[in-house]
């Protein structure tokens, strides 16, 4: 193998690929990532077993081959070489070491056989459809914060992604929940999705999805079955196993009948909240919500810290509330609002609370109160 390519373009590629490789691996081709040259084209993939990415990207191929590279250590060769660099990749005089070379600079890196490199096949698809890659980067950032961490509740360690009916129109629907807060965006189903399977797509996925979309344009090809999902958009391949588990029935928690209506601007009760909770505890984060007519107090008491109380206008027209939510909890969801206005939609100090942005119908949030 040897091949030539341009610096940035390389860099740029194997910083998708190499960010999926665990630091710490008891299989060893695993920290590597795979080189393939052929055809005019260089083909980097990397695995972590349940995650796999692959790039395409054009170089001058002079002799078509295969060789592995450690991850890591090839991207940070490769991020610390001069801007517009030429490198030469070529295998060494044995399959065990890959030489890159670039101006001046030489470097001989150990490779382990590209045939022992493991194929994450994705198999049979039984649903494709595409969505257009902002919508996808939306329907991320607005369910992600709330995926568990919790490994015990492995079903809901990702973004539950099922179709469902509501008046009348056919929705594509992502819900996330870690008991505490749910998300959930929904937008009108893409043509292929029909009766797909109710998948729950796995946080780390999630979170190198995020990554690959933040500067893409056009649709993102989805194919996905009971098991594995597929990602593609500019010449890179995500494939993914789903989580094996049932996604609760959420729709159970979401209130129907919280009559009391809060209206507040989105920017104000961002900095509020914000402000107020710097005195609060590090682990319970509570603040409080005094709610009256035409008037929001936020306040924070901390035996160890001291208190904090502000006050801000608000439209409300039902009976006094007080309400207390974890301070974090708030800013994560209405960080996600574009409009001017929060809206909130309370039963009583106890039960869960509605949370929408007005200006986006798609989202939907509710937060558990809590004890202050």
């Amino acid at each position: 193998m040897r091949v030539t390519i341009e610096r940035s373009a390389f860099l740029r590629s194997l910083n998708h690929v190499q960010s999926v490789v665990e630091r710490r691996n008891t299989i060893p081709i695993l920290s590597n990532v795979l080189i393939q040259a052929a055809r005019g084209a260089l083909r980097l993939t990397a695995t972590d077993l349940d995650i796999e990415v692959v790039e395409t990207l054009p170089a001058d191929i002079a002799r078509d081959g295969a060789s592995t590279a450690p991850a890591h250590i090839l991207y940070d060769i490769v991020r610390k070489l001069p801007d517009g660099a030429q490198l030469e990749i070529e295998q060494g005089p044995d399959e065990g070491r890959l030489l890159v070379f670039a101006g001046r600079s030489r470097f001989s890196l150990q490779a382990l056989p590209p045939q022992d490199f493991p194929d994450l096949a994705a198999g049979d698809m039984s649903h494709e459809f595409a969505l257009p890659s902002r919508e996808l980067k939306t329907l991320i950032e607005k369910t992600r914060f709330a995926i568990s961490t919790e490994e015990t509740r492995y079903y809901l360690n990702g973004i539950y992604l099922h179709e469902v009916a509501a008046a009348g129109e056919s929705l594509l629907r992502a819900v996330a929940t870690d008991g505490h807060r749910l998300a959930q965006v929904q937008y009108p189903r893409p043509d292929g999705a029909k009766a797909m399977p109710g998948i729950i797509v796995p946080r780390k996925t999630v979170l190198e999805l995020s990554k690959l979309v933040e500067a893409a344009e056009g649709d993102v090809a989805i194919s996905l079955s009971a098991s594995k999902i597929k990602f593609a958009i500019d010449g890179l391949t995500l494939t993914s196993k789903l989580i094996d588990g049932t996604f609760p029935d959420y729709e159970r928690v979401i209130p129907r009948h919280n009559e009391k209506k809060l209206s507040v601007d989105t920017k104000l009760f961002t900095q509020a909240v914000d402000r107020v909770s710097t005195v609060s505890s590090e682990k319970g984060r509570a603040v409080k919500l005094n709610i009256s007519s035409e008037k929001l107090v936020l306040t924070v008491n901390n035996p160890d810290s001291g208190s904090a109380e502000e006050e801000l206008s608000a439209s409300y027209d039902a009976g006094p509330l007080d309400i207390g939510f974890n301070s974090r909890y708030l800013l994560d969801i209405v960080g996600q609002f574009k409009g001017d206005t929060a809206s909130f939609e309370f039963a009583d100090a106890g039960s869960p609370t509605i949370i929408r942005d007005p200006e986006d119908g798609s989202a939907l949030y509710v937060l558990m109160p809590m004890r202050v």
